[in-house]
């Protein structure tokens, strides 16, 4: 670790922080450690569903929601945990997501039920929630603006990018190994070991205001719009994208992510979402991106995963290696991409990653029933890894940068909404997309092997789609600007 992120010299001292000293190290891995475990339970349950398919006797259509559940409510419930990260103490509220986590991590391990298990993951969603825009408002607030905080973030932005690549093989390790049951156990022990940690060596840190409201209607009605929309498109693969029923829930969905926007610009007193923030072209085109960018990446993830489990015959632990040069791809690409958005900015690295991701999600559309791991993966996979790593450090830092810092949580709280809702709505479409193609195959007698893989080839297609159109959006609507001068002009505006 370079000795910018040592001395306490480099500390970022603003009128929000108490005159405490962190621990800048232990500060910068606590952080990294709570991110890339509540991103890597995203997709961790990936590799293990048709275990838990089998030991809790899923139907098709309702698997999905477990991964759904946790991402619905995690992005439901992030605006609502960076505000509780600003107002009440970022360490009070780190801590406490970290054991909700943690608690319920074991409730899903000891799950006997599908419901059970279900609504395990979902309060881990809203453990998530408080923890991911927590962790990256310590960061924000505590390390220097410049080089100091852009490492810092760009490291945490590769653990948030690696560790959805590598909850694939974490799942498929323990699935193999021991069970299923233990990609839940795992969190236990090293949330709760996290949550003492940070209670020693994390700042307390807190805006001070005389009023601490939580904009509790616009977290309900975010979290409802975003479940009954999802749960609208899920539907569609059993009653069809024309019935009544998934128009009706479709609808609903819309109208109460509508009422949010409404409650968000007229009635709420401490809204979640202020919409003054959108003033900000940078974070317009930051979270439309980041958006595109969780609508491909997940639905990857899932569809990968099931294609090298269910066509290929891979056992989990076999499918679990097969995404570990991803992940290192991932982790390398980051670190790469940390050091060279301080020299071009974000727009440049932010264009070629989501072109990257978009070429190795197309080059996925080749995929064939007889495919093997060196001919038709391997590369299609690095190309993806690569780009994911080069896109989301830039896209981190830029709708993180030049925030005023009674609002880091807003802002972190922003980014990771628009990501998960981008994954869980985009997971969500492609799922019934790719299941209607393949019960189309079927009924024309084509094999299962075939069908399915017909189903998951449209689905890389559409994901391709999507992080083209981040690459094009990224290309056109993100100010060429570099960051120190975007910071520069945020420092202007908040003093005036």
């Amino acid at each position: 670790m370079s000795n910018q992120l040592g001395p306490d010299r480099h500390l970022y001292m603003n009128p929000t922080m108490t005159s405490e000293h962190p621990h800048l190290r232990a500060t910068l891995l606590l952080c990294c450690l709570a991110q890339f475990m509540v991103i890597l339970d995203v997709s961790v349950v990936n590799v293990a569903l048709p275990s838990i398919r089998s030991a809790l006797h899923f139907s098709e259509q309702d698997l999905q929601w477990v991964v759904n559940a946790y991402t619905v409510t995690f992005a439901g419930f992030l605006l609502l945990g960076g505000r509780a990260a600003d107002l009440i103490g970022r360490r009070r509220v780190f801590v406490a997501g970290l054991t909700l986590f943690a608690l319920a991590s074991l409730a899903g391990g000891l799950a006997d039920t599908k419901v059970m298990l279900i609504a395990a993951r979902a309060v881990q969603g809203l453990g998530g929630a408080i923890v991911a825009p927590a962790s990256l408002s310590i960061l924000t607030t505590t390390f220097e603006e410049g080089p100091a905080r852009n490492r810092a973030v760009g490291i945490w932005g590769a653990m948030g990018g690696a560790g959805g690549a590598a909850g694939v093989l974490v799942g498929g390790v323990l699935t193999d190994l021991l069970s299923w049951r233990w990609i839940l156990f795992i969190n236990v022990p090293i949330g709760l070991l996290a949550a003492v940690l940070a209670e020693r060596y994390i700042v307390a840190g807190r805006t001070e205001r005389s009023q601490r409201n939580f904009d509790l209607a616009g977290a309900v009605t975010a979290t409802l719009g975003l479940s009954v929309l999802v749960l609208g498109i899920v539907r569609t693969d059993v009653t069809g994208w024309g019935s009544v029923q998934s128009l009706a829930l479709m609808a609903a969905g819309l109208v109460l992510l509508a009422a949010f926007v409404a409650i968000e610009g007229r009635f709420a007193q401490a809204p979640l979402m202020p919409l003054r923030i959108y003033a900000s072209r940078t974070l317009r085109v930051s979270n439309i991106v980041v958006f595109l960018l969780g609508a491909a990446t997940f639905a990857m993830w899932f569809f990968l995963s099931l294609y090298l489990q269910q066509v290929l015959g891979y056992s989990p632990l076999r499918a679990g290696l097969a995404f570990l040069p991803m992940t290192l791809s991932i982790v390398v690409s980051s670190t790469l991409a940390s050091r060279g958005v301080t020299r071009v900015g974000p727009k440049p690295l932010l264009v070629v990653g989501m072109g990257l991701l978009a070429l190795g999600l197309f080059l996925f559309t080749f995929l064939s029933p007889h495919g093997t791991f060196l001919g038709d993966i391997l590369v299609p996979s690095l190309l993806a890894a690569v780009g994911m790593g080069l896109a989301f450090v830039p896209v981190v830092i830029a709708a993180t940068s030049g925030v005023a810092p009674h609002e880091a949580g807003l802002a972190s709280g922003l980014m990771n909404t628009f990501r998960l809702f981008g994954g869980a709505l985009g997971l969500a479409a492609l799922a019934a997309i790719a299941t209607a193609h393949t019960n189309t195959d079927l009924r024309h007698a084509a094999g299962m092997h075939a069908a399915l893989t017909s189903g998951f080839v449209v689905a890389f297609g559409i994901a391709a789609a999507f992080a083209a159109a981040g690459a094009v959006i990224a290309a056109f609507g993100l100010p060429a600007v570099s960051l120190r001068a975007s910071r520069r002009q945020a420092v202007v505006a908040e003093g005036a």
